[in-house]
């Protein structure tokens, strides 16, 4: 199987500007169960410094993802994003706040914008729950507190409901 090949079939590919390897470090130390596959490195000669990253390949929570240091031709933006279920409130502020630590961008809705640019989702798995399965109007009025909020609040998203 070559470094490109995985089992997933459809991989995220992500252009980064000279900081594949740090995005690659930061992925794999907040996320459990995840690590760096493989670095490859541009040489000498190349449109790039030697040494630094040209292509990776990491794995976080079983998703691969492969990570590209090529210029700033191209920019993430909020049509693409990573959405992460979280269990409870401590699992949400952990990632939201070291996603939104040295640079990140908090937004609305459980929305982030992460120090590369790369937009993330941060939710609790209780808000799918309710939203599919619940009280329609109860489901209503958490959704209307979720529209209130940067990152989102278990309690207040239950409060809402229950209200």
């Amino acid at each position: 199987m070559s470094e490109l090949s995985t089992t997933q079939g459809i991989t995220p590919f992500l252009w980064f500007d000279g900081q594949a390897e740090e995005a690659m470090n930061l992925y794999t130390r907040l996320f459990p169960d995840s690590k760096i596959k493989t670095i490859k490195r541009w040489g000498e000669g190349g449109p790039f410094p030697a040494g630094q990253v040209m292509m990776g390949t990491i794995e976080i929570k079983g998703l691969t993802l492969h990570m590209f240091d090529a210029g700033p031709q191209f920019k993430f933006n909020e049509s693409v994003s990573f959405f992460v279920s979280c269990k409870d409130q401590a699992e949400i502020d952990h990632y939201w706040n070291t996603l939104t630590s040295d640079g990140g961008e908090e937004s609305q809705c459980g929305w982030l914008k992460d120090k590369f640019g790369l937009s993330w989702q941060i939710v609790p798995a209780m808000l799918g729950e309710r939203l599919s399965g619940g009280d329609p109007k109860r489901a209503g009025q958490m959704f209307q507190a979720v529209m209130g909020m940067k990152k989102l609040d278990i309690a207040e998203l239950e409060r809402a409901y229950n209200q």
